[in-house]
């Protein structure tokens, strides 16, 4: 699996970063305290962690600890502090470093998980309204394309009737089954070939959604429990759609 190219762009800074920015302020090490050195690589480590993750952030932390060291203070050019109080200073960069990383990463990942409750939100709300409004076959058509969104699909297609073979299938508990057997999609990744994402109603079969994953891809769970109940509103047109049987 490929981080994403925000992440290794972070990780890049991370490692770069600080050492860049330790060079720029050689000039100003000894008209300047190093506390407010140190700060100013604190605020290059929260910048990096709002970018990245929690990882390119502990990364950013140490690298400034460790160049704050080697350029900043005495003896210049060596992993070594002679003064007791440079020493704290250091010592506090990395650790308040790492704090903040943590809360910067941890703010960006609450902002992107309200992002993404607020775009499914917003899927379901669609769906739920064109199953009363629309035909059939134009919730499938729409459901189908909102499923290539939310799991970051390759492609998906509809197959009307009844099952045929024992391909992976995706549960209505956001699970994988492969084989008869539970698979771990959060370690394993999706599985090769397609996936069925089965659409009923009233106990009764309609249909399946055949989902081409990408390889490395790992939807989350709440994106695999936001698919299952877009197909239950598939199966709600559908089932809508077929003739009353006459008593």
């Amino acid at each position: 699996m490929q981080y994403p190219l925000r992440d290794r762009i972070a990780l890049g800074a991370a490692l770069a970063g600080p050492l860049a920015l330790g060079l720029v302020l050689v000039p100003f090490r000894t008209g300047v305290s190093h506390t407010n050195l140190a700060l100013i690589f604190v605020v290059a480590v929260v910048a990096i962690s709002a970018l990245g993750n929690r990882f390119a952030g502990a990364i950013a932390a140490l690298s400034s600890a460790c160049w704050f060291d080697f350029l900043l203070t005495r003896p210049y050019q060596q992993f070594t502090i002679a003064g007791t109080g440079d020493l704290e200073t250091a010592v506090l960069l990395l650790a308040v470093g790492l704090v903040v990383s943590q809360l910067a990463a941890r703010a960006r990942t609450m902002r992107m998980i309200a992002i993404t409750d607020a775009a499914h939100l917003a899927r379901l709300h669609d769906t739920a309204r064109l199953v009363h409004s629309g035909s059939p076959d134009a919730v499938v058509g729409q459901v189908r394309q909102q499923l290539v969104d939310v799991l970051g699909l390759a492609g998906c297609r509809f197959e009307y009737g009844t099952l045929l073979g024992h391909p992976p299938r995706l549960d209505q508990d956001g699970g994988l089954v492969v084989a008869r057997r539970r698979w771990d999609i959060e370690r394993l990744g999706w599985p090769e070939g397609e996936v069925e994402l089965r659409v009923a109603a009233e106990g009764l079969f309609l249909g399946r959604f055949m989902l081409s994953p990408v390889a490395g891809s790992v939807p989350s769970l709440q994106a695999r429990l936001v698919a299952v109940s877009l197909a239950d509103q598939a199966g709600a047109a559908l089932s809508g759609a077929r003739p009353v049987p006459e008593t």
